[in-house]
Order: C-alpha cells, then sequence, then structure tokens
C-alpha cells in the first residue's frame, strides 16, 4: 500500500496532524521526516517489526550499526541514557540543536539499539514538530539519515522525490520543504570527556 504524505509545518501544525503521526508510529509504521538537518527515517524505538524494515532499507545489519534516537526534552533522556552531572552541562548548552550526544544506553534501551560498546545516540533537534510527535508517542523515535550514497542531492532533500523513492517502503513521508545537506555532528559524552566523532551541521568549535 502506498505511503501517506502529509504537508507539516514549523509550528501550528494541528493535533490531529500529530495524533495522526503517532498512530502510523504505534502500529510499527516507519515514517520519513525532517528534521533541523536532513530527512530521517524513523520508528518507534519500542517496534523491533518496524526496525527491521528500515534496516532492510538502508541495507544495513542492527547489531552492526550506530543508531540514535530523538528523546522529546532533556528530562525524558535520563530514562534511556545515563547522565552524569558533566554531559547534563553540555546537552542543557547544546541542545535542541544539530547534535547527536553519545551516552552510555540505560536498561530501558532495547538491546537491539544498543551498540557494542552499550552506549545511545540521543538528538534532540530543533524542530517543533517532530518533538511534539516523539511527547505524544511517550517514548523515543529512532532516527537514521536516508541513503545518500550515489544518489544527486534532491534525491534526499526533495520531498517529492523522497515519496516518489520511498512511498512502497514506508507508511507516512512528512513534507516539511527542502530538507538540509549535512547531518548533525557527534560528540562522545560517554567517558566524561568530550570526543567530536564526526562533525557536521553543529558547530563543534568548542569541542576542539
Amino acid at each position: 500500500m502506498e505511503a501517506q504524505w502529509i504537508k507539516i509545518y514549523e509550528k501550528n501544525n494541528s493535533q490531529a496532524l500529530i495524533d495522526q503521526v503517532v498512530q502510523v508510529l504505534n502500529k510499527n509504521g516507519v515514517i520519513i521526516y525532517p528534521t533541523d538537518t536532513m530527512y530521517a527515517l524513523g520508528c518507534s524505538i519500542q517496534s523491533a517489526q518496524a526496525i527491521s524494515r528500515i534496516c532492510e532499507i538502508k541495507q544495513i545489519k542492527p547489531n552492526k550499526n550506530r543508531f540514535s534516537f530523538i528523546c522529546a526534552d532533556l528530562s525524558s533522556i535520563a530514562n534511556f541514557a545515563k547522565v552524569s552531572d558533566f554531559a547534563f552541562k553540555v546537552l542543557k548548552r547544546y541542545l535542541p540543536g544539530p547534535y547527536t550526544f553519545v551516552l552510555p544506553a540505560s536498561s530501558k534501551v532495547p538491546s537491539v539499539l544498543v551498540q557494542g560498546k552499550k552506549t545511545v545516540g540521543i538528538r534532540i533537534p530543533n524542530y517543533l514538530p517532530i518533538l511534539e510527535i516523539v511527547k505524544v508517542l511517550g517514548h523515543p523515535l529512532l532516527t537514521t539519515t536516508l541513503p545518500q550514497e550515489g544518489l544527486d542531492v534532491e534525491d534526499f532533500t526533495d520531498p517529492s522525490l523522497i515519496f516518489d523513492t520511498y512511498k512502497n517502503k514506508v507508511d507516512l513521508v512528512l513534507d516539511g520543504d527542502f530538507g538540509g545537506l549535512i547531518a548533525s555532528s557527534v560528540i562522545d559524552l560517554s567517558e566524561d570527556e568530550i570526543e567530536v566523532i564526526r562533525e557536521g551541521a553543529g558547530d563543534c568549535s568548542d569541542f576542539l
């Protein structure tokens, strides 16, 4: 069945729209959505079925890849990651924003999402609609950027082309106009020190 297509705005989306997206996620759905960086694939972290579908789309193995997830706010991060005082000060300063922070995983994180080091990537994008969706969902959203290798820029930034490519692979595409070109910066805080894993959309000058 062809995916749904929904126009989403940076603010003032209806509660009905938010609830519609959450309903898809609660039914093991896979969605494509804009963030403050790039368009991404996402699903509920509680849906093993949806996680498997995302791995199939990206042609990756869940136990050999880094996954990140989106939390609604700073207070909810502590449910899924161990946040030291050092890490909290960094998170508070830079989130919401175009960063992924690597932290030790808590026992509430599904094992399929925990890397070998037992860490998880946490995002709070500076993009209100997705935070509203995650808040209503009640738990984090798995997030991973769309495939880009060998593709033209438009193929992963233009929502109409994205829809054409994935309409038979996902359940819902959220159209937030053209997406960004650069993924989030990845900062490892798991050892209570700062290690820049990837310089991306977030300014890393303070960390280097």
